[in-house]
């Protein structure tokens, strides 16, 4: 016999007696206070309502105003309801919670009690995202806080709405997809066919058609921008100078600062080019744009418009802006075409502007070929040469009272005996010569656009200071096939004239010893500009620099009046 089923029949005998014999006149019942069956108008709640728009254009604004006052007057109307709030917001994306202020501040009064129903047009009005929207929802239904929307007649705190509302929330994210989807395939083909889009710019109004027209007033601020910059000055110098003039932004701000500055250099419409789609949408849910680094197609198009600057303007501002944080004038590329220093090239340390290719062609413009020697008078006590004996590696000899350089890291030092060789020179100016494959240096003033402060004052004495060198390093490694990670040291020779005075420093291990030079030395002559290796010439960099001054003179005069 299973005596585990005989238990069983019993347990379910006792159940059912127990529920047949249960006495109803002993219990007291306790009427609920039904509410279910009473229309939402009819309770006492504190109510408020949900409105929001997408765009800021005109049309869209008066869909919010219409809205609110709809709902405004709906709540007032019913004496049941306690008037609380319109939450809104205008012009903001459906997609995502983060930038949605009366939203936010709505679910804030929520949990303070303050609301317990809410009224909304419709649930894209609502949210655009599965997840925003079942997350808002629930929120509310944990607080008991109802929302009710017109279009559907769904009350979220309805049983059946809830379903059917996580429904109608996938269908408005779907709907936001779409559109989102239309909407670049809009923009592509409008940028097929040279149809861009006209932002508000400075410099420029927009006519009827929505072409890019040319605004005098502004067009200065822009011109003094681009003219300054590429004459040295910071973007925050400029920026300061237009705040102190109190020009004005495009919205009509009188306080510029260097962001604002690095926009307008930037910026290719100035040259007269569009270049359209530099950045891109990646999430419709997000509506955060990034830069487009060839991730999406882009269209360019030259000679869009009437410009505002030149190309080359433009072009070498770009190029300055490449610089990084050296803002200096645009480096001139210029040779010294005679004397002892014939074919070397003046350099600035940190331009990354120039190529190998560049300064061998501006060598090469001198006239010197790769063979010819430097020939130079000096004096038996500063160098000598000993017949008999073998050219050696320079690191076999000590460097301690040997002028030299050394290079580490994009870095360059000058020994201390090199400051000493020109005793109190401040500044030096370096030119290089690739055919020789030999650096020069020789004093200089602090004016010298290519000056560079080797030494600072320390105990009344020059010491000799680290200097940034990633323009210099970079044709050298790639002019001598360097290891870019390696530390080189250049002995150099101190050679002396009279009153003038040089050093040189050998690249190659292998070069020779200097031979005699007849004729003057003429170390400190001026090296002759390249005008056809430059994109502004120092003629055309003054012309620009006394165009932006003369506008700033126009400035002062109507500031004065």
């Amino acid at each position: 016999m299973n005596t585990n089923r005989k238990v069983s029949a019993d347990s379910k005998q006792k159940i059912r007696t127990r529920y047949r014999e249960a006495a109803q006149s002993e219990i007291e019942v306790i009427p609920a206070e039904c509410t279910e069956g009473i229309a939402i108008e009819q309770k006492k709640l504190k109510v408020a309502a949900y409105v929001r728009v997408s765009t800021e254009n005109d049309a869209q604004t008066s869909s919010y105003e219409l809205q609110a006052r709809e709902f405004t007057e709906r709540i007032k109307a019913n004496p049941n309801w306690e008037f609380v709030d319109i939450y809104g917001d205008d012009g903001i994306s459906g997609t995502g919670l983060s930038h949605r202020k009366g939203m936010l501040q709505m679910l804030e009064d929520a949990e303070a009690g303050k609301i317990q129903y809410i009224l909304a047009k419709n649930i894209a009005r609502f949210a655009r995202n599965v997840t925003d929207c079942s997350a808002v929802i629930s929120r509310l239904r944990d607080l008991n806080v109802g929302v009710h929307f017109d279009e559907s007649n769904l009350d979220t705190l309805d049983e059946n709405g809830a379903c059917i509302l996580t429904i109608f929330a996938a269908l408005a994210e779907e709907e936001s997809r779409s559109k989102s989807s239309r909407m670049n395939w809009s923009i592509e083909n409008r940028f097929k066919r040279g149809i861009f889009l006209t932002p508000k710019l400075l410099g420029y109004d927009l006519d009827v058609n929505g072409d890019l027209v040319v605004n005098p007033n502004e067009a200065e601020t822009v011109k003094v921008i681009y003219y300054l910059y590429v004459n040295g000055r910071s973007v925050a110098e400029i920026a300061n100078l237009l705040t102190e003039y109190k020009r004005t932004t495009k919205t009509g701000n009188k306080v510029w600062n260097p962001a604002s500055i690095n926009d307008v250099i930037e910026n290719e419409r100035y040259c007269g080019d569009v270049l359209a789609r530099k950045t891109y949408t990646p999430d419709f849910r997000t509506h955060k744009s990034v830069k487009n680094r060839r991730n999406r197609n882009q269209y360019r198009q030259h000679n869009h418009h009437e410009p505002i600057v030149s190309r080359d303007v433009y072009d070498a501002a770009k190029l300055l802006k490449s610089y990084g944080q050296y803002c200096r004038s645009i480096p001139v590329l210029s040779v010294i075409d005679d004397g002892i220093l014939r074919g070397y090239v003046p350099i600035d340390i940190n331009w990354t502007g120039f190529t190998v290719e560049d300064y061998k062609r501006a060598c090469e413009s001198a006239g010197q070929t790769e063979f010819e020697t430097t020939v130079t008078e000096i004096t038996v006590t500063e160098i000598s040469y000993v017949t008999g004996c073998e050219i050696v590696r320079a690191d076999y000899f000590s460097l301690l009272e040997k002028p030299h350089i050394v290079m580490k890291n994009g870095k360059l030092k000058f020994s201390t005996v090199c400051l000493k060789k020109f005793e109190d020179v401040e500044h030096v100016e370096l030119l290089l010569n690739t055919l020789k494959k030999t650096i020069a240096v020789r004093p200089c003033s602090a004016g010298n656009p290519n000056a560079i402060r080797w030494g600072q004052l320390h105990d009344k004495r020059l010491v000799s200071r680290t200097m940034s060198c990633k323009g210099l390093s970079g044709i050298l490694f790639a002019l001598m096939n360097w290891e870019e990670k390696s530390t080189y040291k250049f002995i150099g020779q101190f050679l002396r004239n009279s009153e003038e005075k040089l050093l040189l420093f050998e690249l190659d291990e292998t070069a020779a010893g200097q031979s005699r030079y007849i004729g003057e030395w003429d170390s400190m002559r001026p090296a002759r500009e390249l005008e056809e290796m430059n994109i502004l010439t120092t003629t055309t960099l003054n012309e620009l620099l006394k165009e932006a001054e003369t506008i700033i003179e126009g400035w002062e005069r109507k500031t004065d009046e």
